[in-house]
């Protein structure tokens, strides 16, 4: 299954012009990116809040992970303080599918920022989590905090904005977007043969995992006719017939 390090900023001493903090917006968008995150069938690891940005870089590299996906928020400073608005999306200059994904991201933002001549992406050779990162990276930064119609923006729009997340992860890896629902249990239900847990939604897929006739099933979206499933800590795909919703 697709594999993201999700780091949201620990600047807890950037301040929101109207109140608040980066630290804690952006891990209220990375809180509200899980559930879609599981019901579209990406795993994800969060970073350490209590670790720094170079710890978060080597959480990242210490794991086999197929993106690093920094959340933040910008301010502007000296003369151009609280007056500049937009949404950058850095990504590496040296990868090929950094910034394919920085384009999807900024595409997708582009929907739901009132403003989307300013949406853009920018490389980078000096922000750690794109340049020293194992993953395919970028490091999105959400507006201006410094703004007070940006930081007004980002507060009303944390759920827009963490389903754009996740629909522009879903779009890099080929996935369909499932939106969030309550997690359900289910059972397999077979002839007693085993149920194939996949990849993709697909039965070209690559089998990552089995589940034995009668296994307890988390069920945490739909896509089609399969269901996206937990057994044994693998996420995945299996085919929705072959499940019994209790």
């Amino acid at each position: 299954m697709p594999s993201v390090f999700l780091s949201p900023s620990t600047q807890e001493w950037n301040p929101y012009i109207n109140g608040g903090s980066e630290e804690e917006y952006m891990n209220i968008i990375a809180d509200r990116m899980e559930p879609y995150l599981l019901s579209s069938g990406i795993e994800y690891v969060r970073n350490d809040p209590e670790r720094n940005v170079l710890g978060a870089i080597s959480d990242s590299n210490a794991g086999n992970f197929d993106v690093h996906l920094a959340l933040h928020s910008n301010a502007a400073g000296g003369e151009f303080a609280g007056k500049l608005r937009g949404i950058d999306i850095y990504y590496s200059p040296y990868s090929s599918r950094s910034r394919q994904l920085a384009a999807i991201t900024a595409n997708n933002f582009e929907y739901i920022y009132p403003d989307p001549e300013k949406v853009d992406i920018r490389p980078t050779t000096s922000l750690g989590e794109v340049s020293r990162t194992r993953a395919v990276a970028i490091l999105a930064e959400i507006g201006y905090h410094d703004n007070y119609s940006d930081a007004e923006w980002i507060k009303s729009n944390l759920t827009a904005i963490a389903k754009s997340l996740v629909q522009s992860l879903c779009d890099y890896f080929g996935i369909p977007f499932v939106e969030a629902e309550p997690v359900r249990q289910g059972t397999v239900s077979t002839d007693g043969s085993n149920l194939n847990i996949r990849d993709f939604p697909s039965t070209d897929a690559r089998i990552s995992g089995v589940m034995p006739n009668g296994a307890p099933v988390e069920i945490y979206g739909m896509t089609g006719n399969w269901y996206v499933v937990k057994y044994g800590g693998l996420l995945g795909y299996s085919y929705a017939d072959y499940i019994t919703v209790k």
